[in-house]
């Protein structure tokens, strides 16, 4: 009786290795990303609190007005509704058949995650895989939580940029308005322009360009690139909620401004929390309140407090998540339809 013996090939060898040496790659990158926003996380508090007097801040945060913090904390928790069922507008249109609950259930189980995860972007990986239980549905999910984040940013950009050309060039309410619904149509413009012909710009990069990859992931919207303009519509009462949420802490502490200071401070610290520097923001969010609300002639102690006051609404908020998700764990059904959006 005869024994065949396989042999790899050596190609087979290098395809091996080459993808073993892509994975410890991988691991290295994200150790050191870790690393990093660690040590800038504990560089960024040190700068933040070698800056108050310890005793003041004790004696603002003791002072508080509950009521106020209440108040914002309501608005806290409400946006986060609104975000999930922007969430919901995006999905639902291109398969997912969820009902707009489950967005919502989802999405406060994201903001649990972001905050228990290092990783910016922990709280989108579990909301992907919670909303499907196929590999291609979770793609598709991640597309639809890229769609959502830039939704986001783009109304951060349009509330933060309005706010500041009122401020510097000391505008009217009407001129302000009028501001803010050019740089919406221009946001809303450039998504028609971008996403409806999206496989257009893919043909002028690389295929292993990372900018075409990141866009790839927007091409089930280019069919329907109107959902884009209404998502940055729900982004817009998000981010607005957002400035009035902290705009009631601060009042809590003594700290009253005029709402268009703080629709071009919490827009402008939220899109530098986006920012990969530092774990949850801690840091960014106390140092950016520091620095914005000085001209203002806000305390530093203030300052720091108000940014605290912010971060324990959003570990409250997350808390909700956290216990939505203990109430749910089970595995996310396949209910994606069959159509697509070219169909």
């Amino acid at each position: 009786m005869s024994t065949t013996v396989k042999h790899s090939s050596p190609s087979t060898h290098e395809t091996n290795d080459s993808t073993n040496h892509s994975k410890n790659r991988g691991g290295r990158k994200t150790w050191l990303s870790l690393t990093f926003r660690i040590l800038a996380t504990l560089a960024l508090v040190g700068f933040v609190l070698q800056r108050v007097e310890w005793e003041s801040l004790v004696s603002l945060l003791k002072s508080l007005q509950w009521q106020w913090f209440a108040a914002g904390q309501a608005i806290a928790i409400a946006i986060q509704v609104v975000a999930g069922i922007r969430w919901s507008a995006l999905a639902r249109p291109i398969g997912f058949i969820h009902s707009t609950g489950f967005f919502i259930w989802r999405f406060f189980e994201g903001v649990f995650f972001n905050l228990c995860l290092p990783s910016s972007i922990g709280g989108d990986v579990v909301k992907a895989y919670r909303l499907s239980d196929t590999n291609p549905g979770r793609l598709l999910a991640g597309c639809t939580i890229l769609a959502d984040r830039l939704a986001g940013v783009s109304a951060l950009g349009i509330l933060a940029g309005s706010a500041l050309l009122s401020l510097r060039l000391k505008l009217s309410l009407s001129s302000t308005a009028v501001v803010a619904s050019l740089l919406l149509v221009s946001v809303l413009l450039g998504f028609r322009l971008t996403i409806g012909n999206l496989d257009r710009f893919l043909d002028w990069l690389p295929t292993n360009h990372r900018i075409r990859q990141f866009l790839a992931q927007l091409l089930p919207y280019q069919v329907r690139p109107s959902l884009m303009g209404k998502a940055v519509a729900w982004s817009l009462i998000v981010q607005v909620g957002a400035s009035v949420s902290v705009a009631l802490m601060a009042r809590g502490i003594g700290v009253t401004l005029g709402l268009g200071i703080w629709f071009s401070v919490v827009p402008l610290i939220a899109l530098a929390i986006v920012l990969p520097i530092s774990i949850n923001g801690v840091g960014i969010r106390e140092g950016g309140m520091v620095f914005l609300l000085s001209r203002w002639g806000i305390a530093e102690e203030q300052a720091v407090a108000i940014g605290l006051l912010w971060f324990f609404a959003t570990i409250v908020t997350g808390l909700i998540g956290g216990f939505l998700f203990l109430l749910d764990r089970r595995s996310p059904k396949s209910i994606l339809t069959n159509e697509t959006l070219g169909s």
